[in-house]
Formats: C-alpha cells, structure tokens, sequence
C-alpha cells in the first residue's frame, strides 16, 4: 500500500468524509509532501472564536495546531494505523485575526510509534503560533 491509498488520502479526495472538526476550523489542505515529511493548510478563524478583546482564543489556535501537526502524521500511515497527540506545547508570539491562517507542518522525527512534528499558524506573513507536537501511532 502507497501513503495515498490511507484514510488521510481518501478524505481529501472526497472519498471519506471530513471529519467535523476540519469544517469547524474552515480547514483546508493546500499540499502534503510525506516523503519530504511536510504540510501545508489554511485555517479560517470565524468571528465566533474571538475571546473578548477581539482576537482568535489560543484554544482556536491550539486546535488548528493539533490538527496541523497530527495530520502530517495521519498522512504517513498504513491502513489499520490512527494518530494520538501525547502532548502539544504551544507558543503564542501574536494575536490571530479572524480571517484566514497559513499552516505548515514539518516532521522532526518520525519513529516507528512516536512522531515528534512542528507545527506553525501564519497570519499576513508573520508567525502567530507555533507547537511542537508528540503523536503517537496507535492501531485501529
């Protein structure tokens, strides 16, 4: 089996369906590169995350991240294999806008049960968020 014949795959070419979360978040995947061991989406922060001075709550922002960086993992499995996040470290840097955020994630480490993942949100070109993220391969 070929990574593009796993779930990760068959969702993005319609095949599956999305898990709810993804449209939540307003998630798309522009790109994945599993032999480069990246990725790359874009998050849309709707007016109803804002917290109350205005801007994207860091939970939004953690989730985006947790999505980003697991899914880069997701894409990298076989068939029968899911992703756990043991732990994600989140670094604020600047507050995030409602409107849509760039996404990339970068593999650090892939083992054979744990990944070690970068994960970095966008907004305008400057970094808003950035998570490193332990995930574990788990069988179905």
């Amino acid at each position: 089996m070929t990574h593009t014949d796993n779930d990760f795959h068959r969702m993005l070419r319609g095949e599956l369906p999305r898990a709810p979360v993804l449209t939540l978040l307003g998630c798309r995947v522009d790109t994945v590169d599993v032999i480069a061991g990246t990725l790359s989406a874009s998050y849309e922060a709707s007016a109803d995350f804002r917290n109350p001075v205005g801007s994207v709550q860091g939970g939004m922002l953690s989730a985006m991240l947790d999505d980003l960086t697991a899914s880069l993992v997701d894409a990298t499995l076989s068939q029968g294999q899911a992703v756990a996040t043991l732990s994600l470290n989140v670094s604020f840097l600047r507050p995030g806008q409602v409107g849509i955020l760039q996404g990339e994630a970068r593999l650090l480490r892939r083992g054979r049960d744990v990944c070690h993942v970068l994960g970095t949100l966008l907004q305008g070109g400057k970094e808003i968020a950035t998570a490193v993220s332990v995930c574990k391969i788990v069988s179905r």
